[in-house]
């Protein structure tokens, strides 16, 4: 924004006159024309003077004109003006009559003398006094109370309380693919403590934890999610690994599994998972149930089939056990590892029921 000072002059530019008569017409007076004049300008002064001191003594006999106060509460107030008033000096008045002079509109003040001032001072101060005050806009509301936690306003826009935890989780996933591990660690961790429900910040934690050799932190974070919403089978199968690293942690990943079982009934790869864990701590019975379970939902998978005939063999179902060895041999997808393991548990089976 540009302001314009607008400078006022009121210097005359005009010369004066120099005031010199003409010399040349100036003649002398012949000694009885000087004589007869010096005469008649004394007696026209002393009549002159007598005629003064007499109109004086009555002017100052003359009661005094008292001052006028003007109310300008009921006065009305001019419509504003546009361009400046032009202030014409008012002229001298011989007699003691005190000036009106203009209030401001809101109190009513005495008449009081006021000394001359320049002309452009006078201008803006009855600017001032004549134009209408304008009527004060109105302030815009502001609320005083902290807003709420659902919203928010960035950047002069509203904000809910989900697009704040989205706008973190996209720059966590930024830092991320810029290389910076550290912070978008830092973002995550920002982002799940506005929401600790959110999977896709919590579950990129939980990896790049494991990347970075910190598993306790990782099953910390788990934990927390799992405690919140146990709704979460990938989840559950994730910590219970983790468990399974530790010593005698078969009977917490156990733990784990179970309580999001109701959650994954249809999940053939969680029964096969909780199979294996039932295994391993000789509960073979249970073991074998899950993974038949699981092998409803994928009847071709040999590496649960093996798992079955391993869990029927334990549990004293030679026939049964080397029918499930059998099966996982004809789908010839086994590694040749496991293919070797599953023939050399049928020669054995075949060998105790030739017996």
């Amino acid at each position: 924004m540009s302001l314009i000072n607008k400078m006022l002059q009121d210097l005359d530019a005009r010369g004066t006159p120099d005031g010199r008569g003409d010399a040349a017409g100036i003649r002398s007076v012949p000694e009885r024309e000087r004589g007869v004049s010096r005469a008649l300008v004394f007696g026209g002064a002393a009549g002159l003077t007598a005629a003064a001191i007499a109109l004086g003594w009555v002017y100052l006999k003359r009661p005094p004109v008292p001052p006028v106060l003007v109310s300008v509460a009921t006065t009305p107030v001019p419509a504003p003006v546009s361009a400046p008033v032009a202030v014409v000096p008012a002229p001298v008045v011989a007699a003691p009559v005190a000036p009106v002079v203009a209030a401001k509109p809101e109190p009513v003040f005495q008449a009081e003398e006021a000394a001359p001032a320049p002309t452009r001072a006078r201008s803006a101060e009855l600017r001032r006094i004549t134009e209408k005050p304008a009527k004060p806009a109105a302030a815009p509301v502001v609320k005083t109370t902290a807003p709420v936690t659902s919203e928010r306003i960035i950047d002069g826009k509203q904000v809910t309380a989900q697009q704040r935890v989205e706008n973190e989780y996209r720059r966590a996933l930024a830092q991320l693919q810029d290389g910076r591990v550290s912070d978008a660690m830092l973002a995550l961790q920002q982002t799940l403590q506005m929401d600790p429900r959110h999977q896709g910040a919590r579950e990129t934690l939980v990896r790049l934890l494991l990347e970075a050799q910190h598993p306790d932190e990782a099953a910390r974070q788990l934990q927390l999610s799992l405690a919140l919403d146990p709704k979460q089978p990938a989840q559950a199968m994730m910590l219970a690994r983790l468990q399974l690293d530790k010593p005698n942690g078969g009977a917490a990943a156990l733990d784990t599994l179970m309580r999001s079982l109701p959650h994954a009934t249809d999940n053939g790869d969680y029964r096969a998972f909780l199979a294996g864990v039932l295994q391993r701590e000789q509960r073979y019975r249970e073991a074998a149930e899950h993974y038949q379970l699981a092998l409803q939902t994928a009847p071709d998978n040999s590496v649960w089939w093996m798992g079955l005939g391993i869990a029927l063999q334990a549990d004293n179902h030679p026939a049964q056990a080397r029918q499930a060895f059998e099966r996982a041999k004809g789908l010839q997808t086994l590694s040749p590892q496991l293919q070797a393991f599953v023939e050399r548990k049928l020669v054995q089976l075949t060998a105790a029921t030739a017996k």
